[in-house]
């Protein structure tokens, strides 16, 4: 028995190491090895396009908008490049814009372009989920699969061919990219002979600006684009301790299957023929020669067989599995060990000087004690946490370093606990935090580790310790960061929300008033537009500033978002009614704010809602206070208002108001009628203003004053200002065409000039109705004229090119009119109904009406007066000079086919100033 010891030991060995796997692990080391040992150059055919650090300094934070990799795949068919590949995500929908021009560059690429597709485990573990590239992605790319499988030593070595995705067998993308079928074919071990770094690689930013040098290396490359960032986290563990990025993974494997290096193992024929070689050899030499001789034999067969095998795997795409066969060298290596050597005691001495190495190499600190939990290891982590060298804490008992020892009662475990109960835990490990103290008697949190075993001596204990400030503070600041504004510092929306809903609690038990007040800022657009965001972050701070010193404590304050604040209000505890508490804060800032060198004079209107009457939870006092800032921007800038539920039902009837308009836009309610203009001197027919007018399917016609300014205030504006002006001007045709030139008047809406090119518009209408321009007039009021002068101005001179006369209508309402005759190019004005209707009876107004008209005389512009109701008032005007007039004495408005019967047909009246 004694004789076959040694080769039992082998055989033991080798099918414990077959039993438990542990040969592949040796497999896998050798073949690592021999990657090191070769180095390859890549073919160059594989081009990685980096999606790196520099990119994302330069484009933004990770993801970026899809339009980007548009922009990117027509600069690589542009360059020239052959197959392209992303290693980017595309399952799910990003913004509607940037994935239709998506589409379109997948579809410009012509079908040269493969998406991933990539399983992706559930957190419940359940079956695996498929992402996949969405549908209108797929239909315009070739599929391919990206996994790869993490062996149990965490490195990816090996590379499918394809993988199955529901019924259907998905290739790998390196296999597409290198044009193989994936069909019945098993996974191949990648080459990591190949350097990763020879590689080329250009950055994402630099192909995107169109960088020449970047462009070169694409043509006729095929292509793959990927994170190589760090901070994208989409890195693998690969052979010989490197880590590589998913793209150039993907690049390896690509250019394994181009270089022919499909690396597989060899049959197990081979290794069991050495393994008999090997045994044999050992059989009859065990006796005959001396150890060292048989160590050199062992050795030397083991060089020989691995040499081999780093020659045939250099030049042929085989591994040859030598890991059992160095297993059994290694096995009767050890019996040769065992019958020269006292092994036991090597392994002892290698063990503690082993401990020695870890302990004192170890970036934490490692406290180790005896059963009398004195310390009996220190190590130089533990130094560098606490500031005591070894020799002051060897034999010191372990809470001589907590801040405060647990004293008798209190419920927190001790550190004797802690060690003892690591002695029953599976695994041996429990953690805990206390306060420690460091030598120079500063305080700080200490993460402790703490494990067990039984010693030659009795008990002993271990404990890793971690200085854990900085997580602290990191926590810290992050709860900092999620229940505060980060631009002021005020609470933020949650913490708003969260501090009402504890106030309307309180108030539930005990009856009392919460009151919230929404604040927002009148003209704030205007200071980041004129001065930029940087001014406009230096106003915000100081309104909170200035809120937080007026509340003084006694309320929440807020930041909502934008320009919005908000207040939250014990009733009880202000000290002062809310009237007068609202008040107060809009004072506040009669004083201007001083941001730097700078001061800023800032209104502020403020909405509030009470509970109970204005909302009786949190989300309602929010909504509601909202709804009441907006009426007081409307009605009361720079003061309050309280919400009422009035203000709500408004705002329902205006919601209900533009549901119904927008029906009526579509199902063709809407009618234009004409009223007339005349020549004042002898009454003789002019033109015709078109107003347009709403026949309810219920409630009959609708009073423009009711539903113009919701049509002007919404979506629908424009869509109804161009039928408003396509009919007017198809009826003026029509009219022109039965040989009656009647001069149709159009009233502007500010979303024809603001939309679009008014001027382009009006050329197109007149080119398809085929109206005589000077049939056309456009009549524009102050608020078309108050924002962006010069685009205005331009654009109405190339309107008056065309022949369209253009009219100021309700002179001398508005604030800058005469100044407004000044700057425009106008053919006339309207003199507003209010002067007009008064003119017989009022001095006043008869001499602005004067005025008014001399003025435009002297200007060259035609002046029409609005509103005439009688005779008396026609005749005053004409002696005044006046051309032109409308109102209820010529006629009412009426329908297009009234107006033919009543003033193409039979005529108008002669009104004489006799």
């Amino acid at each position: 028995m004694k004789r076959y010891r040694p080769h039992i030991l082998v055989v033991i060995a080798l099918a414990i190491v077959l039993s438990t796997g542990w040969h592949g692990a040796l497999r896998n080391a050798l073949t690592d090895l021999r990657f090191a040992w070769q180095s390859r150059e890549a073919t160059g055919k594989v081009v990685v396009v980096a999606i790196d650090a520099p990119s994302i300094d330069q484009i933004g934070v990770w993801p970026w908008p899809r339009r980007l990799h548009a922009d990117l795949l027509h600069r690589l068919q542009a360059a020239g490049a052959g197959d392209i590949a992303f290693d980017v995500d595309f399952s799910t929908p990003s913004d509607p814009a940037s994935d239709d021009a998506f589409v379109k560059a997948l579809r410009d690429a012509g079908g040269s372009t493969i998406l991933p597709s990539f399983k992706q485990p559930t957190p419940n573990g359940g079956a695996a989920h498929v992402n996949r590239p969405l549908k209108p992605f797929s239909n315009q790319s070739w599929p391919a699969v990206v996994n790869v499988a993490v062996e149990s030593d965490g490195l990816v070595r090996r590379y499918p061919f394809g993988e199955k995705l529901g019924d259907a067998l998905m290739p790998s993308m390196a296999v597409v990219l290198a044009g193989q079928d994936a069909n019945r074919r098993s996974p191949f071990l990648i080459d990591f002979g190949i350097r990763a770094a020879s590689i080329p690689s250009v950055s994402y930013v630099d192909v995107l600006r169109g960088d020449a040098a970047a462009l070169d290396k694409l043509r006729d490359k095929k292509i793959i684009i990927g994170a190589t960032a760090l901070e994208l986290g989409d890195r693998f563990s690969v052979p010989n301790g490197k880590i590589v990025s998913g793209p150039v993974l993907q690049a390896l494997a690509a250019e394994s299957i181009l270089q022919g290096r499909m690396l597989r193992w060899t049959s197990d024929i081979g290794m069991i023929m050495g393994l008999g070689v090997i045994c044999l050899l050992m059989m009859y030499s065990w006796r005959r020669f001396a150890p060292g001789i048989r160590v050199a034999v062992l050795i030397a067969a083991g060089a020989a067989i691995e040499l081999a095998a780093a020659f045939v795997q250099a030049r042929w795409s085989l591994v040859i599995d030598t890991s059992l066969f160095h297993i059994a060298i290694i096995a009767y290596l050890t019996a040769i060990a065992l019958d020269e050597i006292d092994f036991r005691g090597l392994l002892g001495r290698i063990a503690e000087s082993r401990f020695h190495r870890i302990a004192m190499s170890l970036g934490d600190g490692l406290v180790c004690t005896d059963e009398n939990h004195r310390i009996t290891v220190w190590n130089p982590g533990a130094s560098a946490i606490f500031g005591y060298t070894p020799a002051e804490m060897i034999g010191r008992p372990f809470e001589t370093l907590c801040a405060m020892p647990v004293a008798e009662g209190d419920t927190r475990p001790s550190m004797h606990d802690a060690a003892r109960q690591a002695l029953l835990v599976p695994g041996g490990a429990v953690v805990v935090e206390f306060e420690g103290r460091r030598k120079n008697g500063e305080t700080l949190p200490v993460e402790a580790s703490f494990s067990g075993w039984q010693g030659t001596d009795g008990f002993q204990y271990g404990a890793i310790l971690r200085d854990i400030s900085v997580r602290k503070r990191e926590a810290e600041r992050v709860k900092y960061l999620a229940e505060h504004d980060a631009l002021t510092g005020l609470a933020n929306r949650n913490t708003l929300q969260a501090r009402l809903v504890g106030m309307i609690a309180d108030a539930e038990r005990q009856p009392r008033e919460v009151a919230l007040l929404v604040i927002g800022l009148d003209g704030f657009r205007q200071i980041n537009n004129m001065l930029g965001h940087s001014a406009g972050d230096h106003v915000l701070r100081a309104v909170a500033e200035r809120l937080r010193i007026e509340v003084d404590g006694k309320a929440v304050v807020a930041r909502l978002g934008g320009d919005e604040f908000a207040i939250a209000l014990d009733c009880a505890e202000a000290g002062e009614p809310l009237a007068a508490f609202a008040e107060r804060i809009a004072r506040a800032f009669e004083t201007p704010l001083a941001t730097g060198t700078r001061q800023h004079r800032v209104r502020i209107s403020i909405g509030i809602a009470a509970y109970p009457e204005g909302g009786h939870n949190a989300d309602d006092l929010l909504s509601n206070g909202h709804l009441a800032l907006s009426r007081a921007k409307a009605t009361r800038r720079g003061g309050h208002v309280l919400f009422e539920a009035v203000i709500r039902q408004e705002l329902e009837n205006r919601l209900t108001l533009e549901s119904e308009l927008a029906l009526a836009a579509d199902r063709g309610e809407f009618e234009l009628f004409y009223q007339p203009q005349v020549r004042l001197i002898d009454g003789s027919l002019v033109g015709a203003e078109a107003l347009i007018r709403w026949r309810h399917p219920v409630r009959g016609y609708v009073s423009p004053g009711e539903f113009m300014p919701v049509v002007n205030s919404s979506a629908l504006s424009e869509r109804i200002a161009n039928w408003v002006m396509e009919t007017a001007c198809r009826q003026a045709r029509d009219w022109e065409l039965s040989g009656n030139g009647v001069r149709v008047a159009i009233n502007l809406s500010p979303s024809q000039l603001h939309s679009g090119d008014l001027a382009n518009s009006v050329a197109a209408l007149l080119e398809s109705t085929g109206l005589t321009p000077s049939l056309l007039e456009l009549e524009v009021t102050e608020d078309i004229l108050l924002h962006d002068e010069d685009r205005v101005l331009a654009m109405f001179k190339r309107i008056q090119e065309l022949g369209v006369r253009i009219l100021f209508d309700d002179f001398g309402t508005g604030y800058a009119s005469l100044s407004y005759l000044k700057k425009f190019p106008l053919d006339g004005l309207k003199i507003d109904r209010s002067f007009v209707f008064g003119l017989l009876a009022n001095s006043d107004d008869a001499a602005i009406v004067g005025s008014t008209i001399g003025l435009s005389k002297q200007l060259g512009l035609t002046v029409v007066a609005e509103g005439i109701e009688n005779r008396a008032t026609a005749d005053f005007l004409v002696s005044m000079g006046c051309e032109e007039g409308q109102g209820y004495f010529f006629g009412r408005p009426m329908p297009a086919e009234a107006f033919d019967r009543q003033f193409l047909v039979t005529g108008l009246d002669v009104v004489t100033a006799a």
